[in-house]
């Protein structure tokens, strides 16, 4: 399989370090185009079998997945500058963007189409991975699968839960984060080094995390094994709902949908 990246920013950069480390696809089977050829030399430095050009038709050509990785509203016109072949998988990282507009700027309602949301904890192989279909086969489906649960997990929707679950993987990335900076101000406040209290913090939510993930078990079971009677960690726990964390969480995933 040969496929094109095309965008070598953060995250078509990222996607082409994660495929160029996984296992399915030959380093020297991926071309990566941007008019920056500073990020392309920085992305052979790193991967000397990589193929990198400043042209994204050059790319697609005899491509047999293209992966678009460029803003929203550089879509339509660099997919109208590329020569798709009909039997191409065609992937778009392009949040917003419909499987029914990329058809319509293709040019062909048969095409398989593939709508893709990483997070940007692609970039340690640790992306939570939106995917959702059009025209495709369950064997297509899969091989989007594998490719990027290489890179943390993924997960296929349909098309109308995208939205919905970017705000919560996407964004919502941005929310942990928000998170973890808010701690590591409690414990500045309470005498901790700030770096100091940016790995505490860090490493206790990678631990929630693998908690939840390792074991198929849910928030409230693990919360309530921490929340002795009487202790701490309950009086913790009422005074972030008396000041509404879980409201405040609520409404920022839906104000991004």
């Amino acid at each position: 399989m040969k496929v094109a990246i095309i965008g070598a920013g953060n995250m078509g950069g990222a996607i082409a370090r994660g495929m160029a480390k996984g296992s399915i696809v030959p380093v020297g089977n991926i071309t990566v185009a941007d008019p920056s050829q500073e990020k392309l030399d920085k992305l052979q430095a790193e991967h000397a079998s990589l193929h990198v050009t400043t042209g994204n038709r050059e790319a697609a050509d005899k491509a047999d997945m293209i992966i678009l990785a460029v803003k929203p509203w550089l879509a339509e016109p660099v997919i109208k500058e590329l020569q798709i072949a009909s039997d191409a998988l065609f992937v778009s990282v392009a949040a917003g963007i419909t499987c029914e507009q990329l058809a319509e700027y293709i040019g062909n309602d048969r095409q398989t189409l593939f709508r893709l949301i990483p997070n940007t904890a692609i970039s340690e192989m640790q992306s939570m991975t939106l995917i959702s279909s059009h025209n495709a086969s369950a064997e297509q489906e899969q091989l989007m699968l594998d490719i990027f649960n290489e890179m943390g997990l993924a997960m296929l929707l349909p098309e109308e839960k995208m939205a919905a679950a970017t705000a919560m993987t996407s964004c919502g990335i941005a929310y942990v984060l928000k998170y973890i900076q808010a701690a590591m101000q409690a414990g500045i406040e309470l005498g901790i080094y700030p770096k100091d209290g940016m790995k505490m913090v860090a490493q206790s939510v990678k631990g929630a995390a693998e908690l939840i993930l390792n074991n198929d078990t849910h928030p409230g079971v693990e919360i309530d094994k921490v929340c002795t009677p009487g202790g701490i960690t309950i009086r913790g726990i009422n005074e972030l709902e008396h000041e509404g964390f879980t409201s405040a969480v609520i409404k920022a995933i839906k104000k991004s949908c």
